[in-house]
């Protein structure tokens, strides 16, 4: 059963009971070699075996298997029943849901070794309903903007107000770190009831109307990350991709679900949004050092771009 489990998740073919098939690749023998040194270890008998189509018309037999239409269209009609019911669940409801449907939208792309034709449009789905959950659980989200995003010079912004939406979740977050580490050592947050209550000297970010929000479909730790030239810097953009996916997804970063599930700790744990921005803080000075670590030489450069 552990081997039939193991062949499942890797979206094996199958040939018959105990022979199973995967598009050739390094990475495939090595899982095969791992599910056949088991079988030996139990005393059995197994072998990793390469196999070549003897003609075109068995090598398409042979991708057959590994057609993931039925699972996309189940799924798309999965997000469609969710799209539908939408207006009527509670919060906790419709994360729980969401992300599961999210979870098995992944693992079938995992395993759609050929590129099954409802794939893309799966995922625009899935896009969609994921933008109109945010719609539904935070009316106030930015709506992104085409607009000119222009460079700014970091001068006139030190030792400024910034306001945003209060009980802010990742984008805000990072984006008020970004501000306070690379910006304005100085900043002081306020915390808005509404965008509407935004002092007139304070500097307005992630909300729409605000001075830095969604544009280009740039989130908004994108669009200050580019009006202050810290773009370029690979570290930086690392983050900017995984705010971006966690904000309004798209591409999926790795550890992406590891920082959601500890903004939503602290965010369920604290109720000072000042605290929670200086916990969220120091966790993306981890994240920014690990990147750090993974691409030598980016760390002196973005010391001298920090601004104080």
């Amino acid at each position: 059963m552990r081997l039939w489990r193991r062949a499942r998740a890797l979206g094996c073919g199958v040939l018959r009971d105990g022979v199973y098939l995967l598009p050739g690749s390094e990475a495939a023998r090595i899982d095969f070699q791992g599910m056949a040194d088991a079988v030996s270890g139990a005393g059995g008998v197994a072998h990793v075996l390469d196999l070549t189509a003897r003609h075109a018309n068995q090598e398409a037999d042979f991708q057959r298997m590994f057609d993931r239409t039925g699972e996309y269209l189940t799924l798309m009609a999965d997000i469609v029943r969710l799209r539908d019911e939408l207006p009527h669940l509670v919060e906790a409801e419709l994360r729980k849901r969401g992300k599961a449907l999210r979870a098995r939208i992944d693992a079938v792309r995992a395993v759609d070794f050929f590129g099954a034709e409802p794939a893309a449009a799966t995922e625009a789905a899935m896009q969609q309903l994921e933008r109109a959950a945010v719609e539904a659980l935070a009316p106030d989200e930015p709506h992104d903007q085409i607009r000119a995003i222009a460079r700014v010079d970091p001068a006139q912004y030190r030792g400024r107000r910034w306001a945003t939406r209060k009980r802010p979740w990742i984008d805000r977050l990072a984006s008020a770190w970004l501000i306070g580490r690379y910006v304005d050592s100085k900043a002081r947050f306020v915390w808005l009831d509404a965008p509407s209550d935004c002092p007139p000297d304070a500097v307005g970010f992630d909300f729409d109307g605000a001075l830095f929000s969604h544009a280009n479909e740039r989130v908004t730790f994108e669009v200050l990350a580019a009006s202050f030239g810290l773009d370029a810097d690979p570290a930086i953009g690392r983050i900017g991709a995984l705010v971006h996916f966690l904000d309004v997804g798209g591409i999926p970063v790795a550890e992406a679900a590891g920082v959601a599930r500890i903004a939503a700790g602290f965010r369920e744990s604290l109720q000072d949004d000042d605290e929670l921005l200086a916990r969220m803080s120091l966790v993306f000075d981890g994240l920014l050092a690990a990147y750090r670590v993974e691409m030598p030489g980016t760390g002196d450069k973005a010391s001298a771009r920090r601004m104080t």
